[in-house]
């Protein structure tokens, strides 16, 4: 069974057995796709809704700043498309199975149950982490994400915009490693001896 932290390492945005599992018009799809291109957590996912989305950017504040700090997200075509086919509530994009909103713990344990139900080890903290390691990979600065992720400091963005520059400068220098006219060691100028005791 495939886990999200393994598919993140690998570089698989999500792995397409999520996808498959759970197509577009399921609730679980629109669970998915809101914490993969919001970038939120849990807690404020479950709030997230409609009344948070002016000309097309969502902007809503983070529980954890206790409401003092904002993530802003532009809602990006593939989340829109999601969202159009829902199914969605008048005031938040997740709901249940009964069309009501979660709380965050309810959500994160039937999120966890449909990445179960897809043959996939995952949770809502999972998926965050998968967007953040997307966001880096792309290019996002230490700023830029923590205007997403509505981070306050520098520390957590870092894991990632560091993380994301290694592998960068790792397959730019690749090609350091290539020996094009495959020469060989030269060999030495002086005489070599032959193994054994030094002369005395």
């Amino acid at each position: 069974m495939l886990n999200l932290k393994t598919a993140r390492a690998i570089g698989i945005s999500v792995p397409p057995a999520l996808l498959a599992r759970w197509p577009l018009g399921t609730r679980q799809r629109v669970w998915l796709d809101v914490l993969l291109y919001s970038g939120l957590r849990r807690g404020d996912a479950v709030r997230y809704g409609r009344q948070h989305v002016r000309n097309g950017v969502g902007c809503i504040k983070t529980e954890k700043s206790q409401y003092k700090v904002a993530a802003t997200v532009p809602v990006l075509p593939i989340l829109q498309e999601t969202l159009e086919a829902g199914p969605c509530g008048e005031m938040t994009f997740i709901v249940g199975e009964k069309g009501k909103p979660l709380t965050k713990e309810s959500f994160g344990n039937l999120f966890k149950k449909a990445c179960v139900q897809a043959g996939v080890l995952g949770s809502a903290h999972g998926v965050r982490k998968i967007a953040a390691a997307t966001a880096a990979n792309n290019g996002a600065t230490t700023a830029q994400l923590k205007a997403l992720f509505g981070w306050t400091s520098d520390q957590m963005a870092e894991i990632y915009t560091k993380t994301a520059d290694r592998d960068r400068l790792g397959r730019e220098a690749g090609h350091m490693l290539e020996n094009a006219e495959r020469t060989s060691i030269p060999s030495p100028t002086r005489p070599v001896r032959a193994l054994g005791r030094k002369p005395q």
